[in-house]
């Protein structure tokens, strides 16, 4: 049976595909095995990860963003033999995956087949702050009890703190906290050097391993990647992500 994991935000640019490829990456050094796939139809960023395999989802007609496209999804994770499944979401079809989620009882189907749905959003600092807060808390309202959520606090643009309150005493959380599994703080980067070097491995669609690989890449770029992969994978580590896998 497969752990599920989706990853939701309607905000743009919060650092949601940067979450999918570096679940990816832990699950897989964790000996995991994945199924990756991108439904983001207008920018497919964690399809660019080649490393990741990850397969692309068409749901765009013409123009417009078909629901039933969906559909192919469904039957990729019924019949997958993999532990994992990451999916990664763009914000331009958030409500409709959402909506096809809801309308359908996926949730509930995907449990029925022994699968567990993992919901993974993100929340940022700055301005996108409430956006942030916003989606999760519209997330956690209309998705049924079957998903569990994961939180990611990314501090890119600071602290994520709410007039003085840390997330876990706003009030959206203490709304929602049943249906909170984990909540994984991602380290902050000093932009001039850890945060830069992060920024490009990114834009570059390279994984840790990759980049730890190339000898064209600079002795200490490669040492700060390998710095931030440590702290990032011991803060999944502290968020016991592996307890959340299905059963066997």
């Amino acid at each position: 049976m497969a752990t599920v994991h989706l990853v939701l935000q309607g905000k743009g640019g919060v650092g949601k595909t940067m979450l999918a490829t570096v679940l990816a990456q832990y699950l897989r050094e964790r000996g995991r095995s994945l199924l990756c796939v991108d439904t983001d139809p207008i920018n497919a960023t964690f399809f660019g990860f080649g490393a990741l395999e990850v397969q692309r989802l068409e749901i765009m007609e013409g123009d417009e963003i078909n629901s039933r496209n969906f559909d192919a999804w469904v039957d990729l994770v019924a019949t997958t033999e993999s532990e994992h499944v990451i999916t990664d979401n763009g914000a331009s079809s958030f409500v409709p995956l959402a909506y096809y989620l809801v309308s359908n009882e996926i949730p509930g189907l995907l449990a029925s087949m022994g699968h567990t749905v993992t919901v993974h959003t993100v929340i940022t600092a700055g301005q996108a702050l409430l956006d942030t807060l916003t989606g999760f808390d519209a997330l956690a309202r209309q998705l049924p009890t079957e998903c569990r959520f994961v939180v990611w606090l990314n501090p890119f643009w600071g602290e994520v703190t709410l007039d003085g309150k840390t997330f876990e005493e706003m009030a959206v959380y203490k709304a929602h906290k049943k249906r909170v599994s984990a909540i994984v703080r991602i380290p902050r980067l000093k932009e001039e050097l850890h945060g830069h070097d992060f920024r490009k491995l990114l834009e570059s669609r390279l994984t840790f391993a990759e980049a730890l690989a190339a000898p064209e890449i600079g002795i200490m770029v490669r040492q700060r990647l390998q710095q931030i992969r440590r702290g990032i994978f011991d803060r999944l580590d502290e968020a016991a992500i592996l307890d959340l896998e299905a059963a066997a």
